[in-house]
């Protein structure tokens, strides 16, 4: 019996040093800063909430801790896309302005490896911005300094909640330097070529509910054709009203 009690606690003993190796791993380094925070060239920011309650309608497999809503919205509990989640919501610009309406799919990925410190999910969004066009983002997002720093301190909580402060960006790829790759879909911004940021300030966070207080923001890096266009379109209004 002895034997058996040495081996359990052995085995015990395992996966906690285990767990706490991998979530502690010195070799994961966050990537810090993304090239469009602190980029000198124009750049649209869309803001939105990351909680599942405030969106126009959130749907996943329905045994997800984030919870379908409206409570009888249709679940994606169908084998190929139990793995998936799709929500709309409303987007706002940097002075919390009404900006339009965004569509985002996410399904888990193959490629994560958690030993690695990726946790990868692939994403898409379509954003209609009523008066400039639409916009198609496609990216790779790693939540795994999101669950390092937010979920797992929840789940050490003697209250299985976590409230803080934490802002990191989630887009890995496919870009060279980890942005996004965005393109225009129609208006002003149709067949334009542009990077993209995703990233999510958290507050609170619930190990029952999920996102309590978290904010997801976009950040889009406009060409340079883009703003040649805006500057001339400057010029000729100031010209306008010079003569007036």
């Amino acid at each position: 019996m002895k034997y058996v009690i040495a081996l359990l606690l052995g085995l015990l003993v395992g996966v906690v040093v285990f767990a706490a190796g991998m979530i502690y791993n010195p070799f994961i380094v966050d990537r810090g800063l993304s090239p469009l925070s602190v980029t000198d060239a124009k750049v649209i920011t869309l803001n939105y909430s990351g909680v599942p309650a405030d969106a126009i309608v959130f749907t996943n497999d329905g045994e997800s801790r984030q919870r379908p809503h409206p409570d009888k919205v249709l679940q994606l509990w169908e084998a190929p896309i139990r793995q998936t989640s799709a929500m709309a919501t409303v987007m706002r610009d940097a002075r919390s302005q009404t900006a339009g309406l965004g569509i985002k799919f996410s399904s888990r990925s193959e490629r994560t490896r958690l030993l690695h410190g990726e946790a990868l999910t692939d994403s898409v969004w379509y954003i209609y911005l009523p008066g400039r066009g639409s916009l198609f983002i496609e990216q790779s997002e790693n939540y795994w300094p999101f669950l390092r720093e937010v979920v797992f301190p929840a789940y050490r909580s003697s209250a299985n909640k976590w409230k803080g402060m934490w802002l990191g960006d989630t887009t890995a790829g496919p870009g060279a330097l980890g942005t996004a790759a965005v393109t225009g879909g129609s208006g002003s911004l149709r067949g334009l070529k542009m990077n993209g940021v995703e990233s999510l300030s958290a507050r609170a966070y619930s190990v029952d509910e999920g996102p309590i207080s978290v904010e997801g923001r976009l950040l889009i890096e406009m060409p340079e054709a883009e703003l040649a266009d805006d500057d001339l379109e400057a010029a000729e209004l100031d010209a306008r009203a010079s003569r007036e």
